[in-house]
């Protein structure tokens, strides 16, 4: 909940100027990329703490901060814990708000330093901030923000707030982005769907605008987006968002299925790393796999999990390495799979199908 380097949070500009602080102005209030801390273990020791800046749609939680605040058993014990978890429940229902485009999908974060070095903004960047924090395309890393699966699992935490509390401002958020969802899922005639993949924004709140760039099969997006529609539904009554959600549990059932779980068959251009050559810190370095595979300055990825090439399906990786078109497969994600059942559970507890 803090800034990456303890400064003020809201208008830090000038990695010098902006003041480090050591009371609660230097929290954001909410759910950043993370925190992270360490030390030595000599005797003339030290110790380090870093906060994070950045603040992306994708990683709010109005559901724990709802469990922290009135589940005893797990209320924490801090002297502000509980009015910090106000505060944070407060503030993440207002980034929902401030990043929600009139489409209803969400827009990528906010971060307490511009160009990840405090620097001064563009005008236009002031003009729309975020309790003095500026909008960011891109939190995190280059390609968080494309990805259209952290648009159900943050909306799914949105949805269950509302089921749980009713709560009004949770009801508006998660209505607005199931219209929208809703009107880019498409089905085809067999009954299958297809659901975006990637998206791209323009513009800044509360002007930003999204573009569907990518459409596909993904499960766990799929799976996700079901589990969203059906606690929407339960609390809310609407019929539609109840029926699409079956409709893609029942497409994910009928035909995604396979012997070993639920997969989508993806083709990976990847594998060309397979030919990589090995870093090796030491010049002239030499050594032995676990397998006995040779490790030296010809070693590639490959070469040194020799393995691989006992895998049925290698053939189609070697005529790719050999120059032939890049090979598909069925993949079976454990993560997927485990959502798709979660979601499979939620249908059934939520209306008894």
């Amino acid at each position: 909940m803090f800034d990456q380097h303890f400064k003020q949070v809201g208008d830090c500009i000038g990695k010098e100027d902006c003041p480090g602080v050591s009371d609660k102005g230097s929290a954001h209030y909410l759910l950043s990329w993370g925190i992270s801390w360490g030390g030595s273990l000599g005797d003339n020791g030290y110790h380090w703490r870093m906060g994070n800046s950045v603040c992306y749609y994708g990683y709010q939680n109005l559901v724990a901060a709802h469990g922290l605040l009135n589940e005893a058993s797990m209320r924490p014990r801090g002297a502000t814990a509980i009015e910090d978890w106000q505060h944070s429940l407060e503030r993440q229902l207002e980034l929902y708000e401030y990043l929600q485009t009139s489409q209803g999908a969400f827009a990528a974060g906010v971060t307490n330093s511009y160009n990840k070095n405090y620097d001064d903004p563009p005008q236009e960047y002031k003009d729309h901030s975020f309790y003095g924090m500026w909008f960011d395309y891109q939190p995190g890393y280059a390609d968080a923000n494309p990805w259209f699966g952290f648009q159900p699992w943050t909306a799914d935490r949105v949805a269950q707030y509302y089921y749980i509390t009713g709560n009004e401002r949770a009801k508006n958020i998660t209505s607005k982005w199931v219209s929208w969802v809703i009107s880019e899922i498409h089905f085809n005639e067999n009954g299958d769907f297809t659901i975006p993949t990637n998206l791209k924004w323009e513009g800044l709140p509360p002007n930003t605008v999204v573009t569907i760039t990518g459409r596909g099969t993904g499960a766990n997006s799929a799976s996700c987006t079901a589990r969203t529609l059906a606690y929407y539904a339960a609390r809310s009554g609407d019929t539609q968002a109840r029926e699409v959600s079956k409709k893609l549990l029942d497409a994910l059932w009928s035909f995604h299925q396979t012997d070993k779980g639920y997969a989508n068959v993806e083709t990976f251009t990847q594998y060309s790393n397979f030919n990589n050559p090995l870093f090796l810190p030491l010049a002239n370095w030499s050594g032995i796999y676990p397998n006995g595979d040779v490790i030296n300055s010809n070693s590639t990825f490959l070469s040194v999990r020799s393995w691989f090439k006992k895998d049925p399906n290698w053939e189609k990786v070697q005529k790719y390495l050999d120059g032939g078109e890049a090979p598909s497969f069925p993949v079976h994600r454990f993560w997927e799979n485990a959502d798709l059942a979660i979601s499979l559970a939620v249908y059934d507890m939520l209306f008894n199908k």
